[in-house]
């Protein structure tokens, strides 16, 4: 044991770039997804934006349960030679990136309506709820392993955080310049043999990037398979999702997720057409999406002192509802130059990306006062619960994008849209997020109710209890 203990190399900067270069690999297929397969699906494959949502919000429930699935599979398997969760890396970087690429075969284009349909739910739900799920799970549950120290933990926490943003950045800035071009109409049109490529370009980055967070990181934890008596666990679980769900806190923090996401997501997606028929400026999509890596690092460097000072609950209900704000004024003044809306748009996402940031401390917050509350810690239990409703707001967000384009006539045949459809893109892009950001202010302001001094006041609790 102690020459084992010995050989064990010590928690550095490499299990930091390693972690952070995991979450890079899930976002080359993840946000890419995210931002463009609602656009390929439409108006390369030329299937109706109604059944697409439909197939995202069946795909996300899915997506649910399989989460939790395969966390028990993860939690009861024996450890590998490599670690308990390194080896899910290497077992499934493959087939998740050879899933995501087979999403966006514009070969396919040419077939039956009948026949595309199918293509489309049976790769997506593949890629989705079936591969993405178990590489996901066992690269978010392994920061645990990697070191027992707190403060090690928060910096693989930070480091992931800054791997998400500069992957989504780096899809955001480049994708459009690759996908889009211009017709003699001056309406922008996708590529689609562009579009295959650049997704078999992500996947190959996405292996790369998931061997290089298996080759950096180290599992110093040694974690024995649960073997819990069936009858026993199943009552343990009931218990303790009852006393979860009697959690004023645990509402909150589900609520105003549920929200934050349904804007964001939609947002999000809604924002490639709103710059390819609206503003008909692609390259514009490109530089409002480089913004946020100034906007993440102006918000790294002041998030962490304004929640210490003022209160996480309260910068959080602050945040969203300036965004909420700026998203309703951008509504009203119904914008018609790009670059005006870019700044103000720029300036509109700080509070949500501030959000964005407190939102896994939040959630560290209600596990305290279910602590104080109870007597128990449900660290895991909690987490399997705020990352299933993460699930359920990813599908609903994802099925109203689709249900609203159809909504507002949007034609995924016509070289160019209706004013009236313009408009509708116009308010989904900024009116409807403001509403849905506002609401989430009032969430955290009046069902959360973790204020600065209420947090404060449990952490004096626990330290007490724990001497």
């Amino acid at each position: 044991m102690g020459k084992e203990t010995k050989a064990v190399k010590p928690f550095g900067i490499k299990d930091k770039l390693g972690y952070m270069f995991g979450d890079f690999g899930n976002d080359f297929t993840f946000i890419f997804a995210s931002m463009y397969v609602l656009v390929f699906y439409t108006k390369v494959m030329g299937i109706s934006a109604g059944i697409v949502g439909t197939m995202f919000l069946v795909a996300r429930c899915i997506d649910a349960f399989t989460d939790i699935s395969m966390g028990r599979i993860v939690d009861s398997a024996k450890t590998a030679k490599d670690g308990k969760f390194r080896c899910w890396i290497r077992r499934m970087c493959g087939p998740v990136a050879i899933a995501s690429f087979l999403m966006y075969q514009s070969g396919l284009r040419d077939c039956s309506m009948n026949v595309k349909i199918i293509y489309m739910f049976v790769t997506y739900i593949l890629w989705g709820s079936v591969f993405y799920t178990s590489i996901n799970i066992p690269y978010g549950s392994m920061a645990s392993v990697i070191s027992d120290n707190p403060k090690d933990r928060s910096s693989l926490s930070v480091f992931r955080s800054l791997g998400a943003g500069i992957a989504s950045i780096m899809i955001s800035v480049i994708a459009p310049l690759v996908i889009y071009y211009q017709d003699a109409n001056g309406n922008q049109v996708v590529d689609p043999g562009k579009m295959t490529l650049i997704a078999g370009i992500f996947s190959v980055c996405s292996i790369v990037c998931y061997l290089l967070c298996y080759f950096m990181t180290t599992e110093r934890v040694k974690i024995e398979p649960k073997v819990v008596d069936k009858t026993a666990n199943k009552m343990s679980i009931a218990t303790t999702l009852k006393e979860i769900f009697s959690s004023r806190a645990m509402i909150g923090i589900i609520l105003s997720a549920l929200l934050m996401l349904l804007a964001s997501l939609m947002t999000q997606g809604i924002n490639q057409y709103l710059f390819a028929d609206y503003f008909k400026n692609t390259k514009a999509l490109s530089i409002y999406s480089m913004l946020s890596l100034p906007a993440m690092i102006l918000l790294a460097m002041c998030s962490t002192k304004l929640a210490i000072k003022f209160g996480k609950k309260e910068c959080a209900a602050f945040g969203c509802a300036f965004s909420g704000i700026m998203y309703v004024i951008l509504y009203f003044m119904h914008i018609q130059n790009v670059w005006i809306f870019v700044v103000l748009a720029f300036i509109g996402m700080l509070g949500m990306n501030f959000f964005s940031m407190q939102t896994y401390a939040l959630v560290t917050d209600v596990i305290d006062d279910k602590e104080v509350a109870t007597g128990n810690r449900d660290d895991g239990t909690i987490y399997g619960v705020y990352s299933f409703a993460r699930k359920i707001g990813q599908a609903i967000a994802g099925g109203l994008s689709g249900w609203a384009l159809t909504a507002i006539g949007y034609s995924e045949l016509a070289a160019a849209q209706t004013e009236q459809v313009k408009g509708g893109i116009y308010f989904l892009a900024t009116g409807f997020p403001g509403i849905v950001y506002v609401l989430c202010a009032v969430v955290l302001c009046v069902i959360y109710p973790l204020s600065k001094k209420k947090v404060d006041a449990n952490v004096a609790i626990l330290n007490e209890r724990r001497k």
